[in-house]
């Protein structure tokens, strides 16, 4: 942690973090004092911590319980997945049309990477949230950046990584290809159409693993696809 971030911010990183993760499962009570022993701080920034993840929607605050981690039913997770295919879509198109060479074979090399870790699926979720963050950046639009970082945020409570479903490594890693082979081209309509279609099966595989959760079956993982 850099050391010019505050305790509170050092604190909102951690947390949110935990969140991603799957440490602290939705409707889990989040209480200052616990908060501020697990990360070593004081009262004061572990609330200001939380004040700012509740303003986020990723904590919530219930009556005769106080603080928890928010949760999303089905609905809400299909209207994520859904936003994030209309942003995604445009990012890759934005991508191929103002994208640098380098900006193209950074994505390409992290696609490059995936293959040895395909039976990790940890590793793959943190080289897939790289590699969509710097398809976000490529796009060269800040304000579109900015609203799909949010919606990661929010995505945060979905916990495990869809890339544990059975063969959705595989399928994905082909979609990631697709969209470095319309950025290569400089195709905008080829991209958004191969990001949309990432989007859709990423929404698909999130459902089997609800479906999964329903019957008690462990999806836990470093956050979602």
């Amino acid at each position: 942690m850099a050391k010019n971030v505050s305790r509170g911010e050092a604190a909102y990183l951690q947390l949110k973090e935990a969140i991603r993760s799957g440490s602290l499962a939705p409707g889990t009570r989040v209480r200052e004092v616990e908060i501020a022993e697990r990360f070593g701080i004081s009262r004061t920034p572990a609330r200001e911590a939380i004040r700012r993840l509740e303003s986020k929607g990723l904590i919530s605050i219930v009556p005769h319980q106080g603080a928890v981690i928010s949760s999303l039913d089905h609905q809400q997770t299909m209207e994520l997945y859904d936003l994030r295919e209309i942003l995604e879509g445009s990012a890759a198109g934005f991508a191929a049309r103002h994208a640098s060479a380098a900006e193209v074979e950074e994505l390409a090399e992290l696609v490059a990477s995936e293959p040895p870790f395909a039976d990790d699926p940890h590793r793959l979720a943190e080289l897939n949230r790289v590699f969509h963050a710097s398809l976000y950046r490529a796009a060269h639009n800040r304000f579109l950046e900015h609203a799909l970082l949010n919606l990661r945020d929010s995505m945060a409570l979905l916990g495990g990584t869809s890339l544990r479903v059975a063969g959705r490594y595989d399928s994905a890693h082909d979609e990631h290809e697709a969209i470095i082979a319309a950025l290569n081209a400089r195709d905008e309509t080829a991209a958004e159409t191969a990001a949309r279609a990432h989007i859709r099966n990423a929404q698909r595989a999130r459902l089997k693993l609800m479906r999964a959760k329903m019957f008690n079956a462990d999806e836990t993982g470093p956050g979602p696809e």
